[in-house]
């Protein structure tokens, strides 16, 4: 199975334009391209995301690419 790769640019008339990576079913942003995304620092971002991992709400290894580990 061939897998599609592509890039989404989000861009609103007052915020900063945002290009993110789909691949298949999935869409890949940064730490930093989501706290741009919802208006916060980045330190809520990531203190969310441990809080996500460590309820194992979800698995680290299926939502963090391995560059990001």
């Amino acid at each position: 199975m061939q897998s599609k790769q592509n890039i989404i640019i989000y861009k609103t008339k007052d915020g900063p334009e945002l290009s993110v990576k789909l691949e298949e079913e999935t869409i890949w942003l940064t730490l930093n391209q989501i706290a741009i995304l919802f208006d916060v620092q980045k330190a809520a971002i990531s203190k969310h995301i441990s809080s996500i991992f460590k309820s194992g709400e979800l698995e680290i290894n299926s939502t963090v690419s391995k560059m990001g580990r």
